[in-house]
């Protein structure tokens, strides 16, 4: 299961190939960097970047970020030896594109243990096919488990969008069914979910428009492909000040000596019940632990 009060706004997708930009990454803002070996490495330079990542997490000073390795889609000449190689990198989670059923997912979870992972080590899995999609529920079930858990999925959203010849509109009402059954899946699960990438990292606007839909949602966070991105991703998922202010005052107010044991009380002439609460106390505990981040 996901640790639940984890901020995951922001995870930044950063070239394997490019030692710079891991190296940038240590003083960024951001929840988690994705050292990426699929997409943005070319297949002649694969080898090459496998060991430079692996070199790049062992050497560490990415602080409380979330550190991960995304592996080459299983069934690649390359994604089994990334997963073995990741295994005893130190990387906090081994992100997976293309999980499509949990079979893949046995089998992912057992190379891990061939390579020698710790069992803590967590599977961020990507679902970025139309099977994925159908299989998301199965998926997010088989997440939980005592080694090697799936804690976040993933969603492809520009692969999606390529697979099923969708259109990519900014409102994103071809996809807005596919998205929700996802969040859907993983709050049944306990785990996490972050949004897609949106390609124009000049689009400020657009961007931002995304991620509050995204948010909408229910969301976590998400996916960037350029430092520009993360000031408002991370405002956009972050609790609002109003939102924390409100928050402690409703577990203030449920803390009572006269509230004990209600399962329902008013507040500034508002009905809030015990569910009220528990979102409260997820709120507060998000923003002490982006607080604490910053501090």
């Amino acid at each position: 299961m996901a640790d639940q009060t984890r901020p995951r706004r922001s995870a930044l997708y950063m070239p394997a190939s490019n030692e710079r930009a891991l190296e940038k990454a240590k003083s960024l803002d951001i929840d988690a960097v994705i050292v990426d070996l699929e997409d943005s490495v070319a297949p002649e330079a694969k080898s090459d970047a496998r060991a430079q990542a692996v070199a790049a997490v062992k050497a560490g000073g990415y602080g409380r970020r979330e550190v991960l390795i995304r592996v080459n889609a299983p069934g690649t000449d390359w994604g089994r030896d990334d997963i073995l190689a990741a295994a005893t990198s130190g990387v906090d989670a081994v992100c997976v594109p293309k999980v499509e059923s949990v079979d893949q997912l046995t089998a992912i979870r057992s190379t891990l243990d061939e390579g020698g992972a710790p069992s803590e080590t967590t599977i961020w899995a990507m679902i970025e096919t139309p099977l994925a999609v159908l299989n998301v529920d199965q998926i997010a079930k088989a997440g939980p488990a005592d080694r090697f858990p799936v804690s976040v999925l993933l969603l492809g959203t520009n692969d999606l969008a390529k697979e099923t010849r969708a259109a990519q509109t900014p409102d994103r009402l071809p996809m807005l069914t596919w998205l929700s059954r996802c969040v859907v899946a993983t709050r049944a699960y306990g785990l996490d979910i972050l949004d897609g990438v949106y390609n124009n990292f000049r689009d400020e606007e657009g961007f931002r428009r995304e991620c509050q839909q995204g948010r909408d949602l229910g969301m976590d966070g998400k996916t960037l492909i350029h430092p520009n991105q993360i000031g408002i991703c991370n405002e956009v998922f972050s609790p609002s000040a109003e939102d924390i202010d409100w928050s402690r005052k409703v577990i203030a107010a449920f803390d009572q000596p006269e509230n004990a044991g209600k399962g329902v009380i008013t507040l500034d002439g508002q009905m809030v019940e015990l569910l009220h609460r528990d979102i409260a106390r997820r709120t507060v505990a998000i923003a002490d632990a982006i607080a604490g981040d910053a501090g």
